[in-house]
C-alpha cells in the first residue's frame, strides 16, 4: 500500500469518535445572546477537519497536491442553545461509505453538562486534486474508513440521521 508523504497520526477508534473539542467564541454570538446558526455550521467543519486528520486526508493532502475533500450535502438540527463560553465537545459517528463518499454524523454536546446541542449529518466526496473530480479514496484512507466504519456499525442509529424537512400536518 503506497502511503502518502506525509506522518499521518495513529487513529483513534473510538465508536464514536469522541476527540474533538471547542469552545463558544465570543465573536458567535448574536443579538439573541447565543450562538448564530452559521456558526455551529463552523464548529461541526472544524470537527471535520478532525475526523480527516484521523484518516490521513487533511490539509497535507491537499497541501501535497494529492487530493481534497467536498461536502456535497449537508443537514443541521438545532436542538438546545449554546452561549458564550460554553464548552463543547462533537462526536462523530460513520454512517455510510463507498470508494469516494462518506455519510456521518456530527453530534454537538454541551461538554460539562452533556446535553445533546446540535447534530449535523453530511456526505464528503473525495476528490483528486490535478481534475477537480470525484476519485476514490487513496489506500491510507480506505484502511482507516473501513475499521472505523465496522465499529460504528454496531452503534445505534441517531434518530436525527436521514430525517426529511418539512412541516407536519395533522390530518
Amino acid at each position: 500500500m503506497k502511503l502518502p508523504p506525509y506522518p499521518m497520526i495513529e487513529p483513534d477508534l473510538g465508536a464514536p469518535l469522541d476527540i474533538h473539542r471547542a469552545r463558544v467564541l465570543p465573536e458567535w454570538i448574536d443579538w439573541n445572546g447565543h450562538m448564530n446558526v452559521g456558526f455551529y455550521v463552523v464548529a461541526f467543519d472544524k470537527a471535520t477537519d478532525t475526523l480527516c486528520n484521523q484518516l490521513g486526508v487533511s490539509w497535507e493532502y491537499t497541501r501535497e497536491k494529492i487530493g481534497m475533500t467536498f461536502v456535497l450535502e449537508a443537514h443541521v438540527t438545532y436542538d438546545r442553545e449554546v452561549k458564550e463560553g460554553d464548552p463543547l465537545r462533537i462526536t462523530t459517528q460513520l454512517l455510510d461509505h463507498d470508494q469516494k463518499r462518506l455519510h456521518y454524523i456530527h453530534m454537538m454536546y454541551h461538554e460539562s453538562e452533556g446535553w445533546l446541542a446540535a447534530t449535523n449529518e453530511l456526505m464528503l466526496m473525495n476528490i483528486d486534486y490535478a481534475t477537480r473530480r470525484a476519485a476514490p479514496w487513496p489506500d491510507w484512507a480506505m484502511e482507516r474508513i473501513e475499521k472505523l466504519a465496522a465499529l460504528h456499525a454496531t452503534l445505534p442509529r441517531p434518530p436525527q440521521a436521514g430525517r426529511l424537512i418539512g412541516i407536519k400536518r395533522n390530518q
